[in-house]
């Protein structure tokens, strides 16, 4: 499941998929300049959210992190 986490904070949260209710899972998006995103999807084959993809959330006024594992 991803596990976002506060760096500032400590606060944690879990995202999963509000249509199948399955974990999300981490993955990272590449822009155009070549920077990178940590994001999160659902890969479950067949969800209506399966090819969409959700940017980290805020807290503190910064993203927050997930380990990708």
């Amino acid at each position: 499941m991803a596990t976002y986490t506060c760096n500032s904070c400590g606060m944690s949260v879990n995202a999963s998929c509000a249509v199948c209710n399955t974990a999300l899972t981490n993955a990272t998006l590449t822009k155009d300049d070549g920077s990178t995103v940590q994001i999160s999807q659902c890969q479950v084959s067949g969800c209506e959210n399966e090819t969409k993809k959700i940017k980290s959330p805020l807290c503190c006024g910064a993203d927050m992190a997930c380990s990708m594992a």
